[in-house]
């Protein structure tokens, strides 16, 4: 494994990083919404499906070039 030779602007520019961050945070609202059980009026899985949806755009701008972003 080799770390990228422009590493810091992939982290600070890439979408992907964006859209995994993203749903992380929806995966943590999942589980802090479980632990309020009932205090918001929000259905069980939403946040989870959200994160599933999310984490696959993330998939996709992985391999889709991003301007600001070169293959070195």
């Amino acid at each position: 494994m080799k770390l990228l030779a422009n590493w810091r602007d992939v982290l600070s520019r890439a979408w992907s990083v964006r859209l995994i961050i993203l749903a992380a945070i929806l995966s943590g609202a999942e589980v802090t919404l479980s632990m309020l059980d009932g205090v918001l009026d929000i259905p069980a899985g939403v946040f989870a499906a959200l994160s599933g949806l999310v984490g696959a755009a993330a998939l996709f701008a992985r391999v889709v070039a991003q301007e600001g972003l070169s293959d070195e």
